[in-house]
């Protein structure tokens, strides 16, 4: 009568153990995984900040370029204007006969 009783104690303490061992063995990884990505993690911010100055400039450095066109073209050109050209002569239509 004692051997099943203690067989089924023993399938009892092997499923609890099991069940146990895989949750500490999953937050033992888990805790590995995150150490390794707390050290990353300094890298990773300084890597986006160079990334985000680097973006910043290019985006400045095309506004002024493009501040500096716009300015030019409003401002115009040094040189001479060119002469208007020749005006159209009123005289030189052909007349439209009256009646069609």
């Amino acid at each position: 009568m004692e051997r099943p009783v203690i067989v089924v104690l023993l399938l009892v303490g092997l499923i609890i153990g099991t069940g146990v061992g895989s949750a500490y063995a999953r937050a033992r990884r888990g805790w590995a995984d995150y150490q390794t990505v707390k050290k990353t993690v300094p890298g990773a911010r300084r890597t986006a900040w160079l990334l985000i100055k680097v973006a910043t400039t290019k985006i400045g450095v095309i506004a002024l370029l493009l501040v500096g066109a716009v300015a030019y073209a409003a401002v115009g050109s040094d040189g001479e204007p060119a002469p208007p050209g020749p005006t159209p002569d009123p005289s030189a239509t052909p007349s439209i006969r009256a009646g069609r």
